[in-house]
């Protein structure tokens, strides 16, 4: 039997295991069948909590289709409340390890209740090189052509420690993202594909936001994705710089701050769900 947690963050869901104490031998087999919605617990991805060298906690996440992702908002947000809440930390603001790079959330308290979960996100990452994208090195990949089935977009590339692009559109909850967002995922243009946000952009501190998320198709929400989008926005003049931008999602909203000091904070919900166990592992 191993006792597992789910949560949401703005609809976009998780498994999370700790496995400070009693590890997991094939965790990619393991989302694969946890996070299926019919045979298993149901999940856009599974958290790791793991003992760090680096940091007070690491993080590891799994996709729906098993494979690794460096980093998720909503997730990190997931992970930090379990740590506080279930009293592996008394602190409010710790560090977690990710893939992309050791992270900071805090929790956010008003008279004693979790209001929320603020994340230092990190700096973006804005080099072709960085994100990745070929035949950007060098150079920021802002407002570029892509072809996706016989007609051109525009996209900007940003990396939060994993890939996205994003497209601005007209209109995004009328947007083709079921047809059209395996094909920006496994474009050519990203050899690692990548995670696509189609933006609407309502006024300069406010856009509603869809995601297709690499590895996990249409999810609710995205937090690494908001905070490129935001970013994405603002090096297209479409958003200002100054003070936090609203993220409309399909889950729930999330504020996203670029701040002077090139780091993006990430600010949104975390909620439990339900806490189980699962009867065997190897089934």
């Amino acid at each position: 039997m191993k006792k597992f947690t789910k949560w949401q963050g703005c609809g976009n869901d998780f498994v999370l295991f700790d496995c400070l104490h009693e590890d997991i031998e094939d965790y990619a087999e393991l989302a694969r069948k946890v996070c299926d919605r019919h045979y298993g617990v149901g999940a856009d991805g599974i958290l790791v909590v793991l003992p760090s060298a680096e940091a007070d906690f690491r993080m590891r996440i799994f996709n729906t289709d098993g494979s690794e992702a460096e980093m998720c908002g909503n997730g990190i947000r997931c992970f930090a409340r379990y740590l506080y809440d279930f009293g592996l930390t008394k602190e409010t603001r710790f560090t977690v390890e990710t893939g992309a790079g050791i992270l900071v959330p805090e929790i956010v308290l008003d008279g004693g209740t979790v209001k929320g979960i603020k994340v230092d996100m990190g700096e973006p990452h804005l080099l072709g090189e960085e994100i990745p994208v070929i035949g950007f090195d060098g150079q920021q990949v802002v407002a570029q052509p892509i072809m996706v089935e016989g007609r051109t977009y525009q996209f900007t590339a940003v990396s939060m420690g994993n890939p996205h692009c994003v497209i601005f559109v007209d209109d995004a909850e009328n947007f083709p993202i079921y047809e059209l967002g395996s094909k920006f995922e496994s474009h050519e243009l990203f050899p690692r594909k990548t995670n696509t946000e189609f933006v609407e952009v309502k006024d300069r501190q406010h856009v509603r936001m869809r995601v297709w998320e690499r590895g996990a198709a249409v999810t609710l929400a995205c937090g690494t994705g908001s905070c490129a989008t935001v970013v994405a926005g603002i090096l297209n003049d479409k958003l200002d710089r100054a003070g936090e931008t609203e993220v409309e999602l399909d889950g729930g909203r999330l504020r996203i701050h670029w701040a002077d000091n090139n780091h993006v904070f990430m600010t949104g919900p975390a909620e439990l769900v339900f806490s189980g166990e699962l009867a065997d592992l190897e089934a």
